[in-house]
């Protein structure tokens, strides 16, 4: 358990049934009054964000997420097939689960599959990818302006921007959370 007066940052909790994770918290200490804690909350299952206030002594019981490697298989429609490469299970996800979590990510690679109490709520891919530019239009001379970009479309079908010496063919890195490019490789 633990207190309202013991938020951190990034710790998930159970409150009123739901799965939450703490974004950011304030002890405030009025000048009339008792002091309070003000918390922004994000459900960590379907991604809404609320603010609360809670007395420093409330207690809640900690959320147990668990984080498991599993290789992404393919995609068949609308499911998307991971294998824990330890056990050799496989489990399909559909689209809703997913997102946009697997815009940058190739088949065969691992991602992390987050569930609580055996339930999946989220994909996480890798903080930084490594993806072939597949098609881009080339830069033109003295079409530099100040850090100037252009669409480049990757391997797996996302739009990233990248800068006007990126060529097709090019191998870059990009930082997923982002989808930001990062450098060529």
């Amino acid at each position: 358990m633990i207190s309202a007066g013991d938020f951190k940052n990034g710790v998930t909790l159970e409150i009123d049934g739901n799965v939450v994770q703490i974004i950011e918290f304030q002890h405030v200490k009025p000048g009339k009054g008792a002091a309070f804690v003000r918390a922004k909350l994000k459900n960590v299952i379907n991604g809404g964000v609320v603010e609360k206030t809670f007395r420093p002594t409330e207690k809640f019981p900690q959320a147990r997420i668990e984080r498991q490697d599993m290789q992404y298989l393919y995609s068949d429609g609308d499911l998307y097939n991971f294998m824990n490469m330890e056990t050799y299970d496989q489990i399909a996800l559909n689209k809703e689960t997913i997102g946009d979590a697997l815009k940058f990510v190739k088949e065969n690679e691992m991602v992390k599959i987050c569930s609580h109490n055996g339930n999946v709520f989220a994909v996480e891919a890798p903080l930084f990818v490594e993806l072939e530019v597949t098609e881009t239009e080339p830069g033109f001379k003295g079409d530099t302006a100040q850090g100037a970009t252009k669409p480049a479309t990757v391997e797996t079908g996302a739009t990233v921007n990248v800068p006007l010496f990126v060529n097709t063919g090019d191998k870059i890195k990009i930082d997923t959370r982002s989808g930001e490019y990062l450098s060529r490789v």
